[in-house]
């Protein structure tokens, strides 16, 4: 995730369940820049689609960056950019900012990765233990809704993950943990089947 208005360090009112959605807070506004419209997603700056993740794991993954579990790797360059990003942060910041992306109406994102999802769905019983047989996600488990995100950057996550540039930090208990799940894929085609799986179980509206 890459944010650039956060750094501003501005103090922010985020909507309520209640209200409607209707425009982007100005304080929030460089957001777009990089997610896009209702933060959609940008695959073209490596931006993923942030309306639909659960508010404490937008919440954990900041603190992620902000600790330097995330960002910190030499080859993780997108990381690096969001990582100055979400130090410069209070506490209370970094909730307000998860607070605002949990505020947006959720979309289910385009599919764009196109595998063997009947060959996906054998492979994705090991991410079932932890992300649920829908892809729905579990808090318990520190384990993010899956269905419905950004599938290119699904794919990006998991090399990431198999190659070390996610989950091999120290303190990182739970990036370890998906670093072993996804090192069962054993190849590109068994991670782009699997995505294609997960594009198959969309739960976002």
């Amino acid at each position: 995730m890459r944010w650039i208005v956060f750094a501003l360090g501005v103090s922010v009112s985020v909507p309520t369940q209640a209200d409607e959605y209707n425009l982007t807070p100005t304080q929030f506004v460089y957001c777009t820049v990089c997610h896009g419209v209702e933060l959609k997603g940008n695959k073209s700056v490596d931006a993923p689609k942030l309306n639909g993740l659960a508010q404490w794991y937008v919440l954990s993954q900041l603190q992620a960056f902000k600790s330097g579990w995330r960002g910190s790797h030499s080859n993780d360059l997108t990381g690096m950019e969001m990582k100055p990003m979400a130090v410069v942060l209070t506490d209370k910041q970094l909730a307000q900012a998860a607070a605002y992306v949990t505020s947006i109406p959720t979309h289910a994102a385009p599919a764009t990765v196109h595998g063997d999802p009947i060959r996906g769905e054998n492979l994705y019983s090991t991410c079932a233990v932890c992300h649920g047989p829908r892809a729905q996600g579990d808090e318990a488990l520190h384990a993010p809704q899956l269905a419905g995100q950004s599938d290119w950057y699904l794919v990006r996550q998991l090399e990431k993950y198999q190659t070390g540039i996610r989950g091999s930090s120290p303190g990182d208990a739970w990036g370890a943990q998906m670093r072993s799940s996804a090192l069962v894929l054993a190849d590109k085609r068994a991670v782009t089947d699997v995505v294609a799986y997960i594009n198959t179980l969309q739960t976002a509206k």
